[in-house]
């Protein structure tokens, strides 16, 4: 006889769910092969303009870990922001889980300019997350549209991105390309710590992993990122970490930065990034005073004949070469005639 499958595809989603037969023990009894769909328990992660959202479902105390996960793979693709969507969520949180939740605002608090909102339809969870000491990092709100509305309405960074293959000139190319971004941002106060922390990113990346980087500069109410992120598919967390800063190029980082960390991304490669701090200096709105034409006198010289009286520049037109005014030079006074 053929057994009824274990894996059946869902209609609408095109996702499969484990189902199986339900056993008779403690309920009542069910007709024959009648198959029982499970409630699905897990995160799915889907796109909405740009906003990366994570769709969770069972208890929370089951899936929070794989939810701070799933937020770091999100955050390290750069989004315009990433919604934790808790509709599908059951009551009754743990207070442990509520607590791994709101540490995901640890994120936003070391780089505002990817928001993280959670829209959670449980009125007694939003207050909680909203007490917490880091969940106050994130958009709590009680719909999913009001979730991703607010991050869209949050001020988007300014990104610019460069890809570079590992070759000796990635760091001095990395450089000039910091350089440049930033005068064009008018952050030439950050030029120079910022120069030191992508080349010090770019070589450690570049010698751990061996591969091409991709480095991005972005910026966003007074801070600035930097992240170089390599395509090795062994990801290590260890090399990066606070207590293994043995590198010294990793501690200069750590030492310069108001924050370091980072990330793994979904092909298994690495996000290192750094944020500084990079206020832009306002733009004034005084008028330069030029001084009166009539107060500006040309240079003079003094020369070996004597001739020390005589202005610098003489004419005020354009410099004419290849041939000669007529008539007496200027600096000679014309002698009267002898016959009348």
């Amino acid at each position: 006889m053929l057994q009824p499958p274990t894996d059946v595809p869902d209609a609408s989603t095109g996702v499969d769910h484990h189902v199986g037969a339900m056993p008779t023990i403690g309920f009542p009894a069910q007709p024959p092969n009648r198959l029982v769909r499970e409630p699905r328990v897990g995160v799915r992660a889907h796109v909405m303009r740009q906003v990366v959202v994570l769709d969770i479902a069972g208890r929370l105390g089951d899936v929070v870990e794989d939810v701070d996960h799933a937020v770091e793979l999100a955050l390290a693709e750069g989004p315009r922001g990433v919604v934790c969507d808790l509709s599908a969520v059951l009551e009754g949180a743990e207070p442990g889980a509520v607590a791994v939740l709101a540490a995901v605002g640890r994120h936003v608090r070391d780089w505002p300019g990817i928001p993280v909102a959670v829209a959670c339809p449980d009125p007694r969870l939003r207050a909680v997350l909203i007490a917490h000491r880091r969940g106050g990092h994130l958009i709590v709100t009680a719909s999913l549209f009001s979730a991703v509305s607010a991050v869209l309405a949050t001020p988007a960074p300014a990104v610019k991105w460069l890809h570079l293959a590992p070759h000796p000139t990635a760091i001095r190319a990395s450089r000039d390309f910091v350089t440049l971004t930033l005068l064009d941002w008018r952050l030439g106060r950050a030029i120079r710590l910022a120069r030191l922390v992508v080349s010090e990113l770019v070589m450690n990346s570049t010698m751990n992993a061996g591969t091409d980087v991709d480095v991005s500069v972005a910026w966003n109410l007074g801070a600035l990122r930097l992240s170089v992120r390599d395509y090795s598919p062994r990801f290590s967390r260890q090399r990066y970490s606070a207590l293994g800063l043995h590198d010294r190029g990793l501690a200069v980082v750590a030492s310069l930065s108001h924050s370091f960390g980072v990330l793994p991304t979904t092909d298994g490669g690495t996000v290192v990034w750094a944020v500084l701090d990079a206020t832009r200096p306002p733009l004034s709105t005084n008028r330069p005073r030029l001084p009166a034409a009539t107060s500006r006198e040309s240079p003079r010289f003094t020369d070996a004949l004597g001739l020390g009286g005589l202005p610098f520049c003489a004419e005020t037109g354009p410099h004419r070469t290849g041939h000669r005014t007529s008539g007496p030079p200027s600096e000679t006074p014309a002698q009267p005639s002898a016959h009348h």
